[in-house]
């Protein structure tokens, strides 16, 4: 199993020393996140101080931008990081869309499906594989000058992995996508039930097999050193598990487990503002199938008893906790097998 992470960035001139702090303590990959700061500029400092780290965005927001942009921006990280950038894509929310981006949002599966076809067919087009003729419902591209044609990229075009919950989008990864980064608001069964299901018909859609498309699971983990700090950590993961649980397209997880009625509650007190009176609606049952929560010696074995057989990779989840040295012994452990 590959292990991941999203770089703890509160500045993005910080990437020089953090990128190379997560390569030593032993993390196959570690990602980059579109929030304060863009996600794709901490990365061309990470692909100059780092040597073998697989460099990623978990996610970038593709309906803020287009398939043109996204290629030129893929392109060039995979140059500077020498063949070791994954293009990660996730679709936010309307009202982000329209009123942060003022970007068009409709059919969202759909759009995101052909954002990532054509980005396939503008590196094609680099890479002189085929002509540039793409013409969809929302994008068109089919010009293409020398002026602005970089050729093959030396270490091939990057990877494009999609950030995606619901069975329409995880479909749309298994059929378009080299891979999908699940999110942290699963449950071992809801991915059994939920994203699995939907990504085997993306890739009968495109007559792949599974064995050709990988699956990296962001997963909540919560430990601490002490009584007193291990309570604080899950007193902030059910802080944030009862924000996703408000949120309706999260709750096919909750209703894996029959706890359908835990987010009608949730749902209606987010409406009133009563974040306090969510949180302790988030019992150990919930925090504990969601997150791996335990002793830090014991968080490896837990990790790979959530995703064995499921995922090729995990991107492990902790930002109320973000010293990266904090978990270098569950590194070690993943790595060792233990």
């Amino acid at each position: 199993m590959k292990i991941y992470t999203t770089a703890p960035l509160e500045d993005p001139r910080e990437a020089k020393r953090i990128y190379p702090q997560l390569e030593a303590i032993g993390y196959d990959g570690a990602f980059s996140f579109e929030a304060k700061h863009d996600p794709f500029l901490p990365l061309v400092l990470a692909a100059e101080h780092t040597k073998h780290l697989a460099l990623g965005t978990a996610v970038a927001i593709a309906f803020a931008r287009n398939p043109i942009n996204l290629a030129n921006l893929a392109y060039g990280l995979q140059i500077l990081s020498q063949g070791r950038f994954l293009l990660g894509l996730g679709s936010q929310v309307a009202p982000h869309i329209r009123n942060r981006f003022s970007m068009p949002w409709s059919e969202p599966a759909r759009r995101m499906r052909e954002i990532i076809l054509a980005i396939k067919a503008i590196f094609a087009r680099w890479e002189g594989l085929a002509p540039l003729a793409f013409e969809g419902q929302f994008y068109r591209h089919t010009l293409m000058i020398p002026a602005f044609d970089p050729g093959p990229n030396p270490f091939g075009p990057p990877p494009v992995y999609l950030g995606g919950f619901g069975p329409r989008m995880t479909a749309v990864a298994g059929e378009v996508a080299d891979g999908l980064i699940a999110h942290p608001f699963n449950t071992r069964e809801s991915l059994q039930k939920v994203v699995l299901p939907g990504i085997e018909q993306g890739l009968a859609r495109s007559g792949r097999t599974r064995a050709r498309f990988d699956v990296i699971c962001a997963t909540l983990t919560v430990t601490a050193d002490g009584e007193e700090a291990f309570e604080q950590a899950k007193l902030a993961a059910r802080k944030q598990l009862a924000f996703y649980g408000s949120t309706p397209a999260y709750r096919s997880t909750l209703d894996c487990h029959g706890w359908g009625d835990l987010h009608v509650e949730l749902n209606r007190l987010s409406k009133l503002n009563r974040w306090d009176d969510m949180t302790g609606l988030i019992g150990d049952d919930v925090l504990e199938a969601i997150a791996v929560v335990g002793p830090r010696k014991e968080i490896a074995a837990k990790l790979r008893a959530r995703l064995d057989g499921i995922a090729e990779g995990v991107s492990l989840t902790h930002n109320r906790c973000p010293d990266p040295e904090h978990w270098a012994d569950v590194v070690r452990d993943l790595r060792a097998g233990r």
